[in-house]
């Protein structure tokens, strides 16, 4: 798709990262690559993570996109910061911290893949913004499993979701980040878990804002007529049960494609 923005993620989640940047660029025409024959990442090695986001990237450039979004954490953490890419490349770990950053009263829980928390991503980002912040992580692995299953909003997430907070709870975050662009869907469970006090920091808004003003200082704003595809690499009826719920359109053609 030329003239496209690609987007990628491991599975269905990076879908609310589609959404905002259609909110926020509605005449941009997007490319998304659903890796959901291999999630999640979160659980793999730093070099299969790379190895893979290597391979998601040139796959979409070779669909003739403009720019990247790399809408996954995990990779955004481990793979990004190693590979040069021949098209403007975002990712989404920095701009969730910069809004945190922004809204914390101090102290900021994190809860993202293992692969997110091990790698120190989304702390080491926040302490360049903010000295004062205390920061606590934690893994939460069952969530993208029980996202792409559909149980988004169900009483056994919720059970789940308690046992992961409870740390961070006690330790008394004001914030909560949002490492995974899977967990915008448990956005109502876990505002229920954490109460109103709590601020969720959703780094999609954020991303979209950054790929609009990155675009506009390249002059790479579109030329065409919108139109959005999405690809997969495994595709069931909870891919296209999810999506249709996430973008509020179950029409988009959905291309089943090998990346290898």
């Amino acid at each position: 798709m030329i003239d496209a923005i690609g987007v990628f993620d491991s599975g269905v989640g990076g879908l609310t990262v589609v959404s905002a940047l259609r909110r926020r660029l509605p005449n941009e025409s997007i490319l998304y690559l659903g890796d959901t024959a291999r999630l999640p990442y979160g659980s793999k090695s730093p070099e299969t993570v790379s190895r893979y986001t290597r391979r998601n990237i040139e796959f979409l450039v070779e669909r003739g996109v403009k720019a990247v979004v790399v809408a996954c954490n995990t990779a955004s953490a481990l793979a990004l910061p190693q590979l040069e890419t021949p098209v403007p490349t975002w990712g989404v770990i920095e701009p969730g911290a910069r809004k945190a950053a922004e809204r914390s009263r101090g102290r900021v829980g994190i809860i993202a893949t293992e692969g997110t928390v091990r790698s120190d991503a989304y702390p080491t980002a926040l302490r360049a913004l903010r000295r004062d912040l205390a920061i606590l992580s934690q893994p939460c692995p069952l969530f993208v499993p029980l996202v792409e299953e559909g149980w988004h909003d169900d009483p056994v997430t919720e059970e789940v979701a308690a046992r992961y907070l409870k740390p961070l709870l006690e330790a008394g975050i004001d914030t909560l980040v949002l490492g995974c662009t899977h967990y915008p869907m448990l956005i109502p469970v876990l505002q229920r878990v954490v109460g109103p006090e709590v601020t969720l920091i959703d780094s999609a808004e954020a991303v979209a804002e950054m790929v609009a003003a990155g675009l506009r200082e390249r002059n790479l704003e579109a030329t065409h007529p919108p139109a959005h595809h999405l690809c997969v690499t495994d595709a069931g009826e909870s891919f296209q049960r999810l999506a249709g719920r996430i973008l509020g359109d179950a029409s988009l053609p959905l291309e089943w494609v090998e990346v290898t």
